[in-house]
């Protein structure tokens, strides 16, 4: 596994492929407040690409045009925050999409857990290191601890999203799953707007 740091955007003439696992991290957990810092990303081959954004300019034309193909899958795990820090912050909105996540709350229905820890560690045999989580990822410069963490958050997205694939088919869930993805946009959008905390299909 390498982990390649790029400043500022992705290097031009790199090719993810058709499926790129996408993450990333922030100051903070709240909309508006806490800036987007760091991308990382993966094909899917054991590398990741970790992309430490420019701020505020956040001046990243090739990383924005991966976001926006509409030729190349995004998978993420909890991809609704993802998505919206993208839109916010980037100006474009990410599709297609896949989350883990979500396709882990359809499918594995027999448990509460659907953090990425959790579901990498049941559906992969492979224990996540989340120590690095709350860490300062606005620094100048990034640790190799930081590093390995953002690569760790990527790199098992596609074998995830095999295995829940075929959990989603057996119990006959694969449409909805997708029709909760495509939806994820919007949802983000709902997000921005102020409707981060509420249930808008809910009767009260």
């Amino acid at each position: 596994m390498t982990t390649h740091l790029h400043e500022g955007d992705l290097p031009e003439g790199l090719d993810l492929g058709p499926v790129v696992a996408i993450d990333s991290e922030t100051m903070g957990l709240k909309l508006g407040r806490d800036p987007l810092c760091v991308v990382q990303l993966s094909s899917g081959n054991g590398d990741a690409h970790v992309v430490r954004l420019n701020r505020p300019a956040y001046d990243c034309p090739r990383l924005k045009a991966l976001l926006a193909d509409p030729n190349v899958l995004k998978l993420f795990h909890f991809g609704r925050f993802d998505i919206a820090m993208f839109q916010l912050h980037l100006g474009v909105e990410t599709r297609p999409v896949y989350c883990t996540k979500i396709a882990s709350r359809l499918a594995r229905t027999y448990t509460d857990r659907h953090g990425l820890k959790d579901v990498t560690r049941e559906l992969l045999g492979i224990e996540l290191s989340k120590a690095q989580q709350s860490s300062d990822w606005g620094a100048d410069q990034l640790s190799p601890d930081q590093l390995a963490y953002a690569a760790s958050d990527v790199l098992n997205l596609h074998a995830l999203k095999q295995k829940l694939d075929l959990m989603l088919a057996r119990e006959g869930r694969t449409h909805l799953a997708q029709a909760c993805f495509d939806f994820l946009p919007v949802r983000a959008r709902l997000d921005l707007a102020g409707w981060e905390d509420v249930d808008i299909f809910a009767h009260a």
